[in-house]
Order: structure tokens, then C-alpha cells, then sequence
């Protein structure tokens, strides 16, 4: 696809008789600023493999929050410049927690790591490597977690596991770039004009708050896949379905 088509994916001729169309704005030439086309273009059936590679960093987040009764009262996502996945996650975060959100940059590889801010201690998801992580979860011993970075094949095996649209990729798209604060007191639209960083893509994610763990948990749409190396030990609990904590950021 090219020019218009490649931001409405559904207005091109293949992509309206398709049931999902995969594309992936990492490889766009301003990648965040397609972000904020895309979520005016959206079509219930778009899917981003931008948005599939933050699944593993969205399960083990909401892992995380399972386990602390926490207010979360604000949220940094830390990674490399121009890269839409790190977009996303803060986006998903803003929107499920509903509390502020910093997007800070740093040299890679993609996202590097995630800080909660809670009412009880931080919670803080860190990937330095772009394979091992550490989760840091305050009054409990810090935890290596796997988050390695996944190829463009295992990303487009996961999106075509499900045929329905995925509402919660739709929810955080529309978000909003521009309602994240950069760490230089901009917005995120301060890093769209520029091409992207590298032809390495960035990895996954994990789902989180209330309204997720509830509803997505059960099979609806926007549901979140177990982390990939069960990386959290969490207590005697079922891992595929996190409860959410924070209770007072539940839409």
C-alpha cells in the first residue's frame, strides 16, 4: 500500500474484503505521526504489529498489579525515539489507568523499561538487554523476567490466532499521542517527524488494570495472551487472567 492507502488499510482494495489486515507503523517513515492517522482511519479489524510486540510487557504489567493493592498515580515508559510500540504501551496505560503518562527516551533496544508510581512503593518493569528483564515490585525481592524480542514471524502467527477486531488496540489508538508528556515538558508529537531508529523492530507488552483483567480476561475482545515464558511467579494464582488493582481508574 501506498501514500493514503497505507494509513486506511481498509480503504484499499484487498484490505476491504480482508477480516484483519496486519500492518506494522514501525516500518513507516514517521511511525509515531502514523499513529495518530491511523487512529482516525481506524477500521474494527486493523491491527498493528507495533501493538503485538508490547503483549508479553502488557501481561507481566498486569501480573504485577495483581499482586499490591496499590493506587497507581502515575506512569513513565521509557525506550528508543520513534518507536511506535513504546506509543502504544504508554497509550494503553494512559487509557486503562487513566493517570498520567511520561515518555521518556533512551538508546534501546526498543522499550527499556516501565515505572508505576503507586501510593505504596514504585512497581518497575526494566529490560536494559532487549531479552531479560527485572521487575522490582517494592517489599518484594526483585524477579528476572524473560521479554525477548520477538521475530516478524512469531508476531504475525499471534495476530492471526483471532479473527475478531481488537477493541482494546482500538481503545488505546485513540488515545492519543499528544495527550503523552515527553520528558523535555513537549508532547509525543515531538518525536513523530523523524524516520525510525533502526530496522530492528521492538518487542511486546502486557495488560493491566481493571477493565482488562475483567473483561478481556474472559475470552472478549482486546484479550491479553499469557506471557510468553511465564515469567512472573505469581503466588498460587492462575496467571491468565491478572485481576486489576486499580480499582479507581476502572472505565
Amino acid at each position: 500500500m501506498a501514500g493514503e492507502r497505507a494509513l486506511d488499510p481498509a480503504a484499499d482494495p484487498l484490505g476491504a474484503l480482508a477480516q484483519r489486515r496486519v500492518t506494522d507503523t514501525y516500518a513507516a517513515e514517521q511511525p509515531v505521526r502514523d499513529l495518530t492517522a491511523r487512529a482516525k482511519t481506524y477500521t474494527p479489524g486493523d491491527t498493528d504489529l507495533s501493538w503485538t510486540r508490547i503483549t508479553p510487557w502488557r501481561s507481566m504489567l498486569a501480573a504485577a498489579l495483581d499482586q499490591v493493592t496499590c493506587e497507581v498515580e502515575s506512569v513513565e515508559v521509557e525506550g528508543e525515539e520513534f518507536n511506535p510500540s513504546c506509543e502504544l504501551l504508554a497509550m494503553w496505560l494512559g487509557d486503562r489507568l487513566g493517570v498520567p503518562v511520561q515518555r521518556s527516551l533512551s538508546g534501546g533496544p526498543g522499550l527499556t523499561a516501565v515505572r508505576l508510581s503507586t501510593d505504596c512503593g514504585p512497581i518497575v518493569l526494566d529490560r536494559a538487554d532487549g531479552s531479560l528483564a527485572t521487575l522490582s515490585i517494592e517489599g518484594q525481592p526483585d524477579r528476572a523476567v524473560a521479554l525477548q524480542r520477538r521475530d516478524t514471524a512469531e508476531l504475525i502467527a499471534e495476530e492471526l490466532r483471532r479473527l475478531d477486531p481488537d477493541d482494546t488496540y482500538a481503545s488505546a489508538l485513540r488515545f492519543g499521542v499528544e495527550r503523552l508528556n515527553t520528558s523535555d515538558g513537549g508532547t509525543g508529537q515531538g518525536s513523530a517527524g523523524a524516520p525510525a531508529a533502526s530496522a530492528d523492530a521492538p518487542e511486546a507488552v502486557a495488560d493491566a488494570p481493571e477493565a482488562v483483567a475483567k473483561g478481556e480476561a474472559k475470552g472478549e475482545p482486546g484479550a491479553v495472551p499469557t506471557p510468553v515464558e511465564a515469567a512472573v511467579e505469581v503466588p498460587a494464582k492462575e496467571s491468565t487472567a491478572p485481576a486489576p488493582v486499580k480499582k479507581a481508574a476502572a472505565k
